[in-house]
């Protein structure tokens, strides 16, 4: 959507239902405001612990390499991709991580054992960095960080990593990949792959928050930003103030209509303590993680509901657990064994 258009219209059915869809989130969104931090309940660290790696990089669209902050001469860039491939496989699937993503692995790789795919017949593909980046072209640099260049993270996703993927050979479902991330990876995989039908066949969004036009998203994801290095984030340098179109054009629930013909997942804990939950991250997982978990379970059915007004078919996963590691690859797997992937 440009500068100068508005926003999406919708009919007067839609409307209604939208909005008292977004009283139950403003309402749950104030709650979570206490706690806009992840949850640390880990499942096992497994770097390097799954075999048939095939690593490389790609042109940063502008940013220097390791980020907007770089190095001293920021000059132009390049995102490494860490991925896990085998001959044969006829899926794929890109993994974004979330909002505290580094620069060395994905949180993918430290915190779960989602590689596996590979030997499951899903290639899997993770790009490295972009923290606080919900894996968009930014407007602007953050000022109040020092950010000397824009993010440009759907240019790398969308125009750098799937070109480079299908050059490699990395097959998907009738040239098309699938999509996935955590948190604010979520909701930008849902909109990324709304966006480029043409490029993805599924998406899917975990933890993640799927409905940003709702009443206090945009001060919840404002206080997040704040918090993650190198802090603080100037939320308006990503999609303008509130008001501005590009909020809802990133919005998954105001993009509903064009998923249609995908498979969509999503899935979301529902900040009880579950088996992920022990010492010594129980202080941070009650009252960071399961505050943020609550959210994004609440976004997660306003997104379902959304969807079944408006007769797009959505699978989901929803269990015990807070906003941490161990859950999100419980649902990955979970999405594979609904056939998510096939």
């Amino acid at each position: 959507m440009g500068a100068g258009e508005m926003k999406p219209k919708a009919t007067g059915g839609f409307r209604l239902r939208s909005r008292l869809v977004a009283v139950v989130v403003a309402a749950l969104t104030v709650a979570g405001l206490v706690g806009v931090v992840a949850g640390s309940g880990q499942a096992d660290a497994r770097i390097n612990g799954t075999g048939l790696q095939n690593n490389f990089s790609i042109d940063a669209c502008g940013m220097p390499t390791n980020g907007a902050f770089g190095n001293k001469s920021m000059a132009p860039g390049r995102v490494n991709v860490r991925t896990w491939f085998k001959p044969g496989n006829q899926r794929t699937v890109i993994m974004l991580d979330g909002m505290r993503a580094q620069y060395d692995y994905s949180g993918w790789e430290i915190n779960t054992n989602i590689q596996e795919l590979v030997k499951r017949g899903v290639n899997v593909v993770e790009p490295i960095g972009g923290p606080a980046s919900f894996y968009t072209n930014w407007n602007a640099p953050s000022n109040f960080n020092g950010q000397q260049r824009r993010y440009m993270w759907d240019c790398v996703i969308q125009n750098r990593l799937v070109p480079a993927l299908k050059k490699r050979g990395y097959q998907g479902k009738n040239g098309k990949y699938a999509i996935m991330g955590i948190s604010s990876g979520g909701n930008a995989a849902l909109s990324l792959a709304a966006h480029r039908p043409d490029l993805y066949y599924a998406a899917g969004s975990l933890s993640g928050y799927n409905f940003l036009s709702a009443p206090g998203m945009h001060t919840m994801i404002r206080l997040a930003m704040l918090d993650v290095a190198p802090a603080p984030w100037n939320v308006d340098a990503m999609w303008g103030p509130p008001w501005d179109p590009r909020w809802y054009d990133n919005d998954p629930s105001m993009l509903i209509n064009r998923m249609h013909g995908m498979k969509i997942f999503v899935g979301s804990g529902n900040g009880l303590f579950g088996r992920y939950n022990a010492l010594p991250n129980v202080f941070d997982d009650l009252f960071k993680g399961s505050t943020l978990e609550v959210l994004a379970f609440t976004q997660a059915k306003a997104f379902e509901g959304l969807a079944l007004i408006n007769g797009l078919p959505v699978m989901s996963h929803y269990a015990n657990g807070t906003h941490a590691w161990g859950y999100w690859q419980d649902m990955v797997w979970n999405a594979y064994a609904q056939g998510f992937f096939r």
